[in-house]
């Protein structure tokens, strides 16, 4: 089993006394197929949780669309009462309809019942970290993100939330959020192959905000590259475990969140924390973005 200390690279959230551990843990995949419904497996589900929790991991990302209300209610059973220095981030801004499909959720009343619908599912009175999520289903929107925000704002204020967070936004949406309310974290579209926010990234590490990159490993369509795989055969590791290993090396604000519904493969990503990668390999690396816009 990994220990705590081959976890140890941490970051500490902007302004807060939060400190998580770089890798985390995703719950969406706990949920059943396209995130809809309960797992196949809901004791695994439950195991997989508790060996990570076990393994180091101290951040969780989730949200109650999730299900919907699946993952939180899992989360619970799993782990509450919460160990101390667990941080779990969840999210706001979606709903999910009876066919599954989602569906955007920021009006003011919504954001509210989302809040209150996170709070009694997960068994708590106040939220570590909600992210307002806006845009597109991958990529960010051009847009105000003001109206929806100053209600978060209002709920912080009213200590239902602590720390807020943004995903699938812009620099300028960074920007106008702040003079909002502190941003503590983005969570955008970013791996080996999709690198659209490299600019972003460094920008939000000079300012001291984590980046969190939903979809790490590719999302539903697997990273899959030759210089990928062939990095990956030369450190002994797999092509997953060396997608996340960059990750963590290509800054020190980024945080993981992988997500699995198998102890397997949980057990594979958090190997990744460890992966040192030599400067030539690096460098293979770093021109896989490059090959893709080629194609």
């Amino acid at each position: 089993m990994i220990t705590q200390l081959d976890l140890a690279w941490s970051f500490t959230l902007p302004g807060t006394s939060l400190t998580v551990n770089r890798v985390g843990y995703g719950a969406m995949q706990i949920a059943g197929p396209h995130v809809f419904g309960p797992p196949r497996d809901t004791d695994e589900a439950i195991a997989v949780l508790r060996e990570a929790v076990e393994s180091g991991v101290n951040h969780i990302d989730t949200s109650d669309y999730y299900g919907p209300h699946v993952t939180n209610q899992i989360i619970k059973r799993a782990l509450h009462p919460y160990p101390k220095g667990l941080v779990i981030a969840t999210k706001l801004g979606a709903r999910r309809d009876a066919d599954a499909s989602w569906i955007p959720a920021l009006s003011r009343q919504e954001l509210i019942e989302g809040t209150h619908d996170n709070l009694k599912n997960l068994d708590l009175d106040v939220l570590d970290v909600v992210n307002l999520r806006v845009g597109g289903v991958l990529e960010p929107a051009d847009g105000s993100i003001e109206e929806p925000l100053t209600v978060l704002a209002e709920l912080k204020r009213q200590g239902l939330i602590r720390h807020i967070g943004l995903s699938n936004v812009t620099a300028k949406q960074v920007a106008e959020g702040q003079a909002i309310t502190e941003i503590v974290c983005v969570q955008n579209f970013y791996n080996l192959a999709q690198r659209k926010d490299d600019a972003f990234i460094d920008d939000l590490a000079f300012r001291g905000i984590a980046y969190v990159p939903f979809f790490p490993l590719g999302g539903f369509t697997p990273l899959q590259s030759s210089a990928l795989d062939a990095a990956a055969a030369s450190l002994k590791v797999t092509p997953m475990q060396m997608a996340l290993a960059w990750l963590l090396h290509r800054s020190p604000n980024i945080l993981l969140i992988p997500g699995t519904s198998s102890r397997k493969h949980l057990r594979e990503n958090l190997k990744a924390a460890s992966v040192q990668i030599p400067s030539d390999v690096l460098a293979n690396l770093n021109s896989i973005s490059k090959q893709e816009k080629e194609f």
